[in-house]
């Protein structure tokens, strides 16, 4: 991995003040608390349709055992990375957490990287309450497992899916991880009260509920560095072409993709899911993928990863593709997107946190074009993803734009949520 920790140091000195200058400011404590207010509401109703009692149970059982921790202490303490409005991140001592239960495991976080959300989330402009635990992208060495736990073993490497599953519902046998039923809906690591408080990945332990069901072990051969995003983002990436691209490719093999990131240059969203998707529709056969994005870094990155970096206002003068990925997270480009899709064709699309967004119905009817919004079932994607990696044809470690330690958590990741950086990666 040396030589890749050299190209990603490389390509941030190539990408110049494009990745290191601050552009993004965070929201202050009142102005978030009123986005929250504002656009929170439906990601709150999500959460509550079913396990209500349960959700709020468990958060009760935290404030509970922190009080408790915190006058009479039995359990040593931890460093864990929280962010605060105001874009403020710092480490915060904290109880470990409790021994696993016969099914869970305690699990030490070796590689962790950033998500595509975390530089808004930072900022406080999405509808997730700060403060929160931050983080959810890691491969981990696992400290301790539970009695009934077999598929693990202490010591090992594991990538720890960002999503909270049971493996035993019938989604979660369905391979639908994301709305596992065994689990309050959108329950997830890094994003606080509204995800469950399951803690974050930038700690030095994280709990896992149900160890066989969640846990993956990573292959001796790749870096953790390399495979941190899998438990996300690579997975996203991968799951908006890989269901659908083959079948495109074996009734023509010169199936045009076309992957559309942000549609603005000021956009907090940070590329590295756009990107993946891009590298997986190469790594599955493409020949021609065109990625779209309004950022000049950006595209200076695709360009050296050897895509056609062109943008967005061009798509509409091209020709439309067979498959269309939108990332945009706007409601705009999602518009974009399937004015681009082709006849028989599909667009899949990563949504955005507009509660509502228009559609060419008609022209979707006449086109017979099919439209995907949704999540990634990232624990069922996992192992494919890890074959891909395995065999060499698919590279996260290209997307990484900076690697640095673990212990410089709050400096490093306060440049990325302030600055443009794709994918930061830090290590112990």
């Amino acid at each position: 991995m040396a030589s890749d920790r050299q190209g990603a140091k490389a390509y941030r000195t190539v990408g110049g003040d494009g990745f290191e200058r601050a552009r993004h400011r965070p929201l202050g404590v009142v102005r978030h608390a009123a986005r929250v207010a504002r656009t929170g509401g439906a990601a709150a109703r999500i959460g509550l349709e079913r396990g209500g009692g349960a959700r709020v149970r468990r958060l009760a059982g935290a404030a509970e055992d922190r009080v408790r921790q915190r006058l009479r202490p039995t359990r040593a303490r931890m460093r864990a990375l929280v962010a605060r409005p105001g874009g403020q991140l710092v480490w915060q001592d904290v109880p470990v957490p409790p021994p696993p239960g016969p099914d869970g495991a305690l699990v030490h976080p070796i590689a962790v990287a950033t998500c595509d959300v975390d530089r808004p989330l930072a900022l406080g402009t999405v509808p997730f309450p700060l403060p929160l635990h931050f983080g959810h992208e890691c491969v981990a060495e696992v400290l301790e497992v539970g009695e009934a736990v077999t598929s693990v073993r202490p010591g090992q490497r594991v990538v720890v899916p960002f999503q909270i599953s049971c493996g035993a519902c019938p989604s979660c046998r369905a391979g639908r991880t994301a709305n596992c039923t065994g689990t309050p809906p959108l329950s997830m690591y890094g994003f606080g009260l509204a995800a469950g408080h399951w803690g974050g990945a930038y700690s030095d332990q994280l709990a896992v509920p149900y160890a066989d069901a969640m846990l993956v072990p990573l292959p001796d051969a790749l870096d953790p560095a390399a495979a941190a995003s899998v438990a996300d983002t690579v997975c996203d990436g991968y799951r908006h072409v890989a269901p659908h691209l083959p079948a495109l490719l074996e009734r023509d093999p010169d199936t045009r993709v076309t992957v559309l990131g942000a549609l603005g240059p000021d956009s907090a969203f940070s590329a590295s899911c756009p990107l993946y998707a891009a590298l997986t529709a190469r790594a599955l056969g493409a020949r021609h993928i065109v990625f779209a994005d309004s950022r000049p870094a950006v595209r200076a990155q695709a360009d050296a990863l050897g895509l056609e970096g062109v943008r967005p206002n061009t798509l509409r003068v091209r020709p439309s593709s067979p498959l269309v990925v939108d990332v945009s997270v706007d409601a705009r480009g999602l518009a974009l997107c399937l004015s681009r899709t082709a006849p028989d064709g599909v667009c899949s699309s990563g949504g955005s946190f507009a509660g509502t967004a228009r559609i060419p119905q008609l022209q979707m009817y006449g086109h017979n074009a099919t439209l995907h919004v949704g999540r990634t079932h990232a624990r069922a994607l996992i192992p494919g993803v890890l074959a891909l990696m395995a065999d060499g044809r698919l590279r996260p470690q290209d997307v990484i734009t900076e690697l640095s330690a673990l212990d410089d958590a709050p400096r490093t990741l306060g440049r990325h949520i302030r600055g443009d950086a794709t994918k930061t990666v830090l290590t112990v």
